[in-house]
């Protein structure tokens, strides 16, 4: 059983997460298998809220199902999907199933995703979704009705470190610190230089950084990035890196730069850990950890 994810962020130690993607549909035997396979390698899973606005097994659902097989689950939690009722209503719930950690998220546009007739809630921010949570813990909801029982989590929010406005980003930064947020997870960052400084000002808050690492599969993927996902930026010299390899060796390429990377991070103490993403191919986190010599 790993320990609570509050424990490690204050150790001091390297930090290490990882992701869970959940099914579309009811067979969770891939998934549960990349649950086993990480759970005593990262210090905590998350588990994706419909990303990309694609619907799924329930972050939640799955988060119970990774504390009940001895992982520590962080919840994703967007306000895209549900208002202001039914976002606290799942908080209560996480806690009393035991689920104590969670990374607090606007969501993506449903235009991206598979049901682009449904209607976009956002009621709340990501911001407000912090502070609801801190509310809770108090022993009332947002509506000023007390509660019978309170709640308690450790609280996440994310942020980009090589944002277009990286101002404006800041200023969001600084209001999800002031509302509670305790550590946070970047946007996939490619360039360690960017990275350390945004670090050497995040920490003057007292707060965690675990660095966002997405494995690159082929220099296809590195230019769609560049071209369609705001905040990620991957270096000239990288993409060049990617597609000097032969065919078919393009994961194995992005798994060593992304081993590289964590090192790198790691040695130089450039954040306090990283959150790893390799998505669809979770089996492949426990090796690049390895590669990078990184054990929890």
């Amino acid at each position: 059983m790993n320990r609570p994810f509050k424990e490690v962020l204050k150790s001091g130690e390297f930090v290490v997460t990882s992701e869970i993607g959940p099914p579309k549909g009811t067979n969770i035997e891939k998934m549960m298998h990349h649950i086993e396979m990480l759970k005593d390698k990262v210090h905590g899973m998350n588990v994706t809220d419909n990303q990309s606005s694609v619907m799924r097994l329930s972050s939640l659902a799955t988060c119970h199902l990774i504390k009940d097989h001895g992982g520590e689950p962080i919840l994703q939690m967007t306000c895209r999907d549900r208002n202001r009722m039914a976002l606290q209503s799942d908080l209560i719930s996480s806690h009393v199933l035991g689920v104590h950690n969670v990374l607090c998220l606007t969501g993506d546009h449903i235009s991206l995703g598979d049901h682009k007739g449904a209607k976009q809630v956002f009621d709340l921010d990501s911001v407000q979704l912090i502070t609801t949570v801190r509310t809770l813990e108090q022993g009332r909801d947002i509506g000023g009705n007390t509660l019978d029982g309170t709640v308690e989590f450790c609280l996440g929010a994310t942020v980009t470190p090589e944002a277009d406005q990286m101002e404006s980003q800041l200023l969001k930064f600084r209001k999800k610190v002031k509302a509670g947020a305790e550590f946070f997870q970047t946007q996939a960052v490619y360039d360690l230089n960017k990275l350390r400084m945004f670090t050497e000002y995040a920490h003057q808050f007292k707060v965690k950084i675990l660095a966002g690492i997405l494995v690159l599969t082929s220099a296809g993927m590195a230019k769609y990035l560049n071209a369609n996902v705001a905040g990620i930026i991957v270096p000239q010299e990288l993409i060049e890196e990617m597609a000097g390899v032969e065919k078919g060796k393009g994961l194995e390429k992005g798994m060593e730069i992304a081993a590289r990377q964590i090192k790198q991070i790691k040695d130089e103490k450039i954040s306090d850990g990283i959150h790893l993403m390799a998505i669809g191919k979770e089996e492949i986190v426990p090796e690049i950890l390895e590669m990078a010599k990184v054990k929890i």
